[in-house]
């Protein structure tokens, strides 16, 4: 693995470059600095294309909407949908989590780990349980047990669910996901990108990796045209799957393992420092 200091493994004119939001492209207070937002108009206006490929629900999408050039598309959810930035958030494409499989999940994670609880994202927003953990939560939201938020009678139930969350008070999030993966990987993809011990669950198959695969599909790129950045687990297949990726600095184990590089932290603005070699070759 190279890092930010070393020659950089860079394809002569890549075209595109694709990269996950917090601990990435966001500082830790979510502001973009004006290094990268320069770094991030300057790779578009040389043609660049800017994917944004978060864990983020379109409506959490505000912090990088005032950055948006060219297409304005970015992957949300994990993959499960692609939103038009342009136009607020819409919701363009979904690769939903079927709610009878969601209720499989909720039902063997359970009896996996006792004292698991659920919320529910929906394209409409979200639900939750009692027990989950404020994170976000819209004060909007329905509070109910998971089998009842997943109820194919309620009212809201042809919105597609984009995200199962589970939340443990007491297992590590490595320890969870390794658990959850075991006893309900053929049902669900499973990752996490929060440092506590909250699951995102998504569609089996369904991840950044997958979806932006096949939005570079519809564009004739290749995997070895784009460059990658991320720093948690939920960013590990993005990074195996570009043809160059880089672990930010501040990344987890996995990530690091997975990049063909390492940039500096979040914090120290890597994906700039890594845009603006990129464009020396230019």
């Amino acid at each position: 693995m190279t890092s930010a200091t070393d020659p950089l493994p860079l394809p002569a004119v890549p075209r595109l470059i694709a990269t996950d939001l917090d601990g990435t492209l966001l500082r830790d207070d979510k502001s973009v600095s004006d290094r990268t937002i320069a770094a991030l108009a300057a790779a578009e206006e040389a043609g660049i294309e800017v994917f944004f490929v978060t864990g983020r629900p379109a409506r959490w999408m505000d912090v990088v909407s005032a950055h948006v050039h060219g297409h304005g598309l970015a992957i949300c959810a994990n993959g499960a949908a692609v939103v038009d930035l342009h136009a607020g958030g819409k919701v363009l494409e979904v690769r939903a989590l079927e709610r009878s499989v969601a209720l499989d999940v909720v039902r063997t994670l359970r009896d996996a780990a006792p004292g698991t609880s659920f919320a529910v994202e929906l394209t409409t927003g979200i639900h939750y349980e009692p027990d989950y953990p404020p994170f976000h939560l819209d004060p909007g939201a329905t509070v109910a047990a998971a089998e009842k938020l997943l109820d194919e009678a309620r009212p809201d139930a042809g919105a597609p669910v984009i995200k199962l969350l589970a939340h443990h008070p007491q297992l590590t999030p490595d320890g969870f996901l390794t658990l959850a993966r075991t006893a309900a990987g053929e049902l669900a993809s499973f990752t996490r990108s929060s440092p506590t011990a909250l699951l995102e669950v998504s569609g089996l198959g369904v991840s950044k990796a997958s979806t932006l695969a096949l939005c570079c599909a519809e564009r004739g790129i290749s995997s070895d045209e784009v460059v990658a950045f991320g720093d948690m687990p939920n960013d590990v297949e993005m990074l195996t799957w570009a043809g160059t990726s880089y672990a930010m600095g501040n990344a987890h184990p996995d990530v690091i393992a997975a990049a063909s590089g390492r940039t500096v932290a979040n914090n120290e603005d890597g994906v700039a420092v890594v845009i603006e070699q990129i464009l020396k070759n230019v």
